[in-house]
């Protein structure tokens, strides 16, 4: 029976440490890997496995470009009744969360294969920890739409449903576009909701903050090209 291993990667590359030691192990016993990148991948790879031939497995592109090619998928399935071991391995953190990757788990749940997700850092998870906000019930929204209106009607909307749920929000924005993120949950969030910016998780420059709006609004921090994740809960 083939496989099929959820290799998580760092978040920051000099965080080998966030890393458990049988995530190698596993690494080891994988024939194929189905990667986001290739060239990152190996390097990741090599960098917790010095010893590896990199020319000695199988190695299939499955970024968002390529996931809903059928020679994608044929690839995964011809590998998997090979009863052949996979890696499957995301850019930043674990597969299949805030991943593309959950089509190829999908069709190993429907081949029959062994799935094994391996323990690895989440900045979702991450970040909830670190928030000082409700970890029993939370949502996680990835990224909120690029639309000023559309994105302002959203954090409305997430704000409305933390309050009436007592529920912790969870999204996401790229790095150059953070600080336009910013300036907008404090101008359209409730003074007293609270908001915790996560940045640079696991790395040295790690910053984990819980501010109500008022107070963010008095001192913006600039997250310019910085990884970010942010988690709101409003009062009700």
């Amino acid at each position: 029976m083939s496989t099929i291993y959820l290799i998580p990667s760092f978040i920051d590359e000099n965080a080998k440490e966030t890393l458990p030691p049988y995530v190698v192990d596993a690494v080891k016993s994988c024939q194929v890997f189905f990667v986001e990148n290739e060239r990152t991948a190996r390097r990741f790879l090599k960098s917790i496995w010095k010893e590896m031939v990199i020319d000695d497995y199988e190695w299939v592109l499955a970024d968002k470009s390529t996931l809903r090619f059928p020679a994608t998928h044929q690839a995964m399935r011809a590998a998997i009744k090979a009863e052949k071991n996979i890696g499957i391995i995301s850019e930043a953190g674990c597969p299949g969360v805030a991943d593309p990757g959950q089509e190829l788990i999908d069709i190993a749940h429907a081949l029959g294969a062994k799935v094994r997700p391996l323990v690895g850092p989440s900045s979702i998870l991450l970040a909830l920890m670190g928030s000082g906000m409700n970890g029993q019930k939370f949502s996680f929204h990835g990224y909120l739409p690029i639309d000023n209106g559309e994105r302002a009607k959203t954090i409305r909307e997430l704000e409305a449903e933390s309050a009436k749920k007592d529920c912790s929000q969870i999204f996401m924005e790229t790095p150059y576009r953070n600080n336009q993120l910013l300036e907008q949950l404090v101008k359209f969030c409730q003074p007293k909701t609270k908001l915790c910016i996560a940045a640079n998780l696991t790395s040295d420059k790690e910053s984990i903050q819980t501010k109500r709006i008022e107070q963010w609004k008095k001192e913006m921090p600039d997250l310019h090209k910085q990884p970010v994740m942010f988690v709101m809960h409003a009062e009700n």
